[in-house]
């Protein structure tokens, strides 16, 4: 059964959308499922595609493009969700949980892409909770409202924290995110929907996107229910890579859950992974999560490994620069060949969490070309974008990176 298709206006924020920084990349050629089956009606089919519109442009050869962007961990810690339950109270909701503030300050440059994928790293509870943070999560469904006001169109869940509230956690997470209208990949209902690829249509562009952790933090997957939630092997990612590229997919997208927490520089699993699943011609772009620390882009030929892309929303219970950085990655796609797709161009969005009046998220180039941003805050800005450069910078990917609409003195000179 597919979804329906997406009624957002995509690019709606377009024209706003310019605070990146620009990697140039030369164009080379059961109830829960523990108890079995969920009985008939209480379970969604296994819907692999989503279709979104208006799908791809053109560039100035006549070829078709599309930009994907994709965002870091959306860890939603108890502090995450105070903030939810005041700006409720603010808009006129006592007792409700309004997560979209948090996400507004994103919201014109993810509304702008083709198609924006989000990391769902904590399990959702029922929307009365209970809820719970670190170290078993048991987070509000009512973020994803915050995640689909944003622009989002889907998430992975693949991670450490899948498994914190056991199959019935997973269950109540990929319901939530149907309801949402979201996609979802990287965490299952049943084997059929395990091993059936997540497709979005972007226009006729088919786009798989593929999820893995790591780990689940000394948990264990039911026996015989491997299904239930994705662990990183390599061997197994290719062969569902290759699958999705038989059902049809033009480009196939990876996220993993992968790294050393607070680790700027990936170690060598990543390292290792990285090179012998980037080097498949079923894999396109690899997505990097989990270390709540930013993490080079690398170039390999002509496609990319995001090594880790930091938080997106969290509210750590000791909160430093670290974790309060973040950056989303935005590739355009181009048709170079009938059917063959690359990137053809990378581009690095900053962003910080602001705690103070409030927990908000900031796209930093925009803030910082924004004459209105007070002077101290101006500063704090400044300093995090050019340390986030630096850490994308750090493999040396395209030493040639040139700043979009960001302040002078942070432009490649």
């Amino acid at each position: 059964m597919s979804v329906p298709a997406a009624s957002r206006r995509r690019r709606l924020f377009v024209g706003a959308a310019t605070g990146a920084l620009l990697l140039t990349a030369a164009v080379v050629g059961s109830r829960a499922v523990e108890h079995g089956s969920p009985p008939a009606g209480t379970e969604a089919s296994p819907a692999p595609q989503r279709t979104l519109a208006p799908g791809p442009a053109r560039d100035a050869s006549s070829r078709r493009t599309l930009r994907l962007i994709a965002a870091g961990d959306v860890l939603v810690h108890p502090e995450v969700t105070e903030q939810a339950r005041r700006d409720a109270a603010r808009g006129g909701h006592p007792g409700g949980l309004d997560f979209a503030p948090m996400f507004a300050g994103v919201a014109p440059a993810v509304s702008g892409a083709d198609l924006a994928l989000c990391h769902l790293e904590t399990p959702l509870a029922d929307p009365a909770g209970p809820f719970s943070g670190y170290p078993s999560f048991n987070a509000p469904p009512q973020v994803l409202d915050g995640v689909r006001s944003a622009g989002f169109d889907g998430c992975s869940t693949a991670s450490n924290h899948t498994l914190d509230q056991g199959a019935d956690g997973v269950v109540r997470t990929i319901r939530a995110l149907d309801a949402a209208g979201l996609g979802h990949t990287g965490s299952a209902r049943s084997a059929a929907e395990a091993g059936t690829p997540r497709l979005y249509d972007v226009g006729g562009v088919r786009i798989a996107h593929l999820a893995y952790s790591l780990n689940f933090n000394g948990l264990s997957r039911p026996a015989g229910k491997e299904w239930l939630a994705n662990l990183i092997d390599p061997p197994k990612i290719l062969a569902a890579a290759h699958r999705a590229r038989a059902a049809g997919a033009d480009i196939v997208v990876l996220s993993l859950h992968w790294g050393t927490e607070y680790q700027h520089l990936p170690d060598a699993d990543q390292q290792s992974w990285a090179r012998q699943l980037i080097s498949s011609p079923d894999v396109d772009l690899i997505l990097g999560h989990h270390a709540h620390a930013v993490q080079p882009f690398q170039r390999f030929g002509d496609k990319w490994v995001v090594f880790g892309m930091g938080n997106e929303i969290a509210r750590h219970a000791e909160p430093i620069n670290d974790n309060r950085e973040g950056v989303m990655a935005r590739a355009t796609f181009t048709e170079v060949a009938p059917g063959h797709w690359t990137v053809t161009r990378m581009e690095v969005l900053p962003t910080w969490t602001d705690l103070a009046p409030n927990l908000r998220l900031v796209d930093l180039a925009a803030a910082l070309a924004d004459p209105t941003t007070p002077a101290d805050a101006r500063r704090t800005y400044q300093v995090a974008y050019d340390r986030v450069l630096g850490y994308v910078r750090a493999l040396g990917a395209d030493q040639s990176v040139v700043p979009a609409g960001v302040p002078p003195r942070t432009r490649s000179r």
